[in-house]
């Protein structure tokens, strides 16, 4: 649950001057060239292709590195992910923005499916359904994502993913339904 502000609807509204701020904060990032991953992506299985980006064979996607995100665990239908939190993405009221956590909930929901496609098949989200439970802070920890497969396809596959905090208490879960497509070129 969130943490009280110390500060009531009643009280007159706060006003700051820039110099109060403090100095700004930032965070650097850097990616490769997504489109060597999208080609090494051509020539494996999906499994193949998420077990070259862990083993850094093959590049991470920019995303991962925007979201500070990495893979954990990986086997055909189930993927894991963690992700580093910080201020960077807090929202107006002072919490992790549910994007983040939507996000992670797409991408292992989108790995776990594409761990189970033949090289030269692709997958892109058609529709994702997410539950939020708790909020997330800083102090919520790194978060781990895990996305299972529940029916694969040749046309639309469908999956689960869940979002644990570093307690291990569930914070959102989401079901997600996939196109599964040739990929142009393959």
């Amino acid at each position: 649950m969130c943490e009280p502000r110390g500060v009531s609807v009643d009280q007159e509204p706060i006003e700051t001057t820039h110099a109060e701020w403090g100095d700004a904060r930032s965070r650097t990032v850097s990616w490769h060239d997504p489109m060597i991953t999208a080609a090494g992506a051509l020539q494996r299985t999906g499994l193949e292709t998420m077990q070259a980006i862990r083993d850094g064979v093959l590049p991470p996607p920019p995303i991962a590195m925007l979201m500070q995100m990495g893979i954990t665990g990986l086997e055909e239908g189930r993927v894991e992910f963690t992700c580093a939190v910080d201020e960077s993405v807090y929202n107006p009221i002072g919490v992790v923005h549910g994007g983040l956590v939507c996000t992670m909930l797409d991408t292992v929901a989108g790995c776990a499916v594409h761990t189970t496609l033949p090289a030269g098949v692709g997958y892109t989200s058609i529709e994702l359904k997410v539950n939020y439970l708790r909020a997330v802070h800083v102090a919520s920890g790194p978060l781990t994502a895990i996305g299972r497969v529940i029916k694969p396809g040749r046309r639309v596959a469908f999956a689960e993913g869940e979002v644990l905090d570093a307690a291990g208490r569930s914070v959102a879960t989401a079901s997600s339904s996939l196109l599964v497509f040739p990929l142009p070129g393959a």
